[in-house]
């Protein structure tokens, strides 16, 4: 298994999600919603909103997860903040980076992901709205477009106080 990736500007990083004021914060059904529709439109059995911290990625909305924290140093999602867009894993288990990763080999059985970043407008990415499955998958460009136009509703929605408005 191959950790994922500390971005170079991680304390910015980590400072610009911890001014959000949400981690640990109760469900918020503008969140839930949108994993909900997420698993639906893309019949995918999880779906999350993950905010990867310094030490782990918890899941302000899920669906199909039964957890709702893991490490970070064992997190898709961590990978996925490392780059700009959409990381796809096809089959977890034919990827080097994630064959032996205890998320694949055990609960929840992630054979494929796709997180999309949640880069907020400073330029700081915070997390993802990824989508997994316990069965390899492709995933195709109307589904990608999917996904990254519900991950731009949730960095909108990140910027607006609980009860200012919904998704």
């Amino acid at each position: 298994m191959l950790a994922a990736p500390i971005p170079a500007n991680d304390a910015e990083r980590l400072a610009a999600l911890h001014r959000l004021l949400i981690l640990d914060t109760p469900p918020q059904q503008r969140f839930d919603k949108v994993v909900q529709f997420a698993a639906a439109e893309f019949d995918m059995p999880i779906a999350t909103i993950s905010l990867v911290d310094q030490n782990r990625q918890w899941f302000m909305a899920r669906v199909g997860m039964p957890v709702c924290e893991t490490a970070r140093d064992i997190s898709f999602c961590g990978h996925a903040i490392a780059g700009s867009d959409v990381l796809l894993i096809p089959d977890a288990l034919a990827d080097a980076r994630f064959a032996d990763n205890p998320l694949v080999g055990g609960p929840p059985h992630v054979r494929f992901y796709a997180g999309a970043p949640l880069t907020l407008p400073c330029g700081n990415t915070v997390g993802t709205l990824c989508v997994m499955d316990s069965q390899p998958r492709q995933f195709g460009a109307i589904d990608l477009a999917i996904l990254r136009s519900l991950r731009d509703l949730l960095v909108q929605e990140l910027g607006r106080p609980a009860g200012a408005g919904h998704v």
